[in-house]
């Protein structure tokens, strides 16, 4: 038997061989570029995240002390949305409005106009789901692949890393993106198709409507009944009436300053109105989260449209007649 042939065919069972097993694509190495376009109380807390475990992260908000905060830390502020899509395969996108989407998508300088083929954008912002499509069909015209990825956490939460990701789109792009994601959170669920993500989202955050209130409601009445709200606080936090919004707005009530918001009321109301849209068009009873509305509307109506939604129990306390200020001048006493 002639040994050329032989060899030669052995090759070919290799390079066959070979070729019927999945081709994986490399992931980002740390001191890939990134690109981080929002800056704010989230995506602020990402670009952070990811420049401590070694991406390179170029980032742009319109706010130019968020772009010098974003060099203050190491990364590379940049003048447009186009300049980040330009250097960066991909690009995190955290927005908190339908104008800032549409301004960093498609306006001028905006992503459309220089992200190459094969961009994978992850966009964290939540969106009614016909704009998430809309962002997708757009961008996959000119070859930009999008992953639709909400975010499940609070500011505070984000700036702690300890928020979760809710990606759903195309598998192999999010497997491209899946050191970023993991980058700037404490856990990451791919959840199938496109869209996916932000049905959950919607899920998540009725449920966040619902719970930051009955934290408000449980801690106003153990103001009014003369309980020291540290002590609610520690003692709930143990049991079973505990929640995520407990633990996480719960200080802010106990402290009753709501200036440093990591989700302010007027950013929120576009969240609820996003959900009771939702739930509408699929002709879904939420009878709680309707309950809870009038009182996120009421914190907005009385000036504390820039201060965190745990604000809903300054509205609480004002119907209950509390008056903090009296109650600590009769314990001195």
């Amino acid at each position: 038997m002639n040994r050329g042939r032989v060899a030669k065919s052995a090759a070919n069972k290799n390079r066959e061989k070979r070729g019927r097993e999945p081709i994986i694509k490399a992931q980002p190495s740390k001191k890939s570029a990134v690109g981080s376009i929002g800056l704010g109380i989230m995506g602020g807390a990402f670009a952070r995240h990811l420049l401590s475990e070694g991406f390179a992260v170029q980032g742009y908000d319109i706010d130019p002390a968020r772009r010098a905060a974003l060099k203050k830390l190491g990364g590379s502020p940049a003048a447009n949305a186009a300049a980040v899509t330009r250097s960066c395969p991909i690009v995190v996108t955290s927005l908190p409005s339908l104008k800032a989407v549409d301004a960093a998508f498609f306006g001028a300088g905006g992503i459309l106009t220089t992200a190459k083929r094969g961009t994978v954008v992850i966009e964290t912002s939540t969106l009614p789901l016909a704009k998430k499509a809309e962002i997708r069909s757009r961008c996959a015209a000119k070859g930009i692949i999008v992953l639709d990825c909400p975010v499940s956490g609070t500011g505070a939460q984000a700036a702690n890393r300890d928020i979760a990701i809710y990606a759903s789109g195309e598998r192999k792009a999010y497997d491209r993106a899946e050191a970023v994601l993991k980058g700037f959170s404490r856990s990451v669920y791919f959840c199938g198709e496109y869209g996916n993500g932000s049905k959950l989202k919607y899920v998540a955050n009725l449920l966040v409507t619902i719970h930051n209130l009955s934290t408000a409601e449980a801690m106003v009445l153990g103001l009014k009944s003369g309980l020291d709200l540290e002590l609610v606080y520690k003692v709930i936090k143990d049991g079973a009436g505990n929640s995520r919004m407990f633990e996480v707005r719960g200080p802010l009530m106990i402290k009753g300053d709501y200036s440093q918001a990591t989700m302010k009321v007027d950013v929120y109301k576009k969240d609820i109105d996003i959900i009771e849209q939702f739930a509408a068009d699929l002709h879904c009873p939420v009878p709680l989260f309707e309950a809870s509305k009038p009182f996120y509307a009421a914190a907005h109506a009385q000036g504390r449209a820039l201060e965190d939604t745990a604000a809903v129990c300054a509205v609480l306390e004002q119907m209950a007649g509390i008056d903090r200020s009296k109650q600590a001048k009769k314990r001195r006493k």
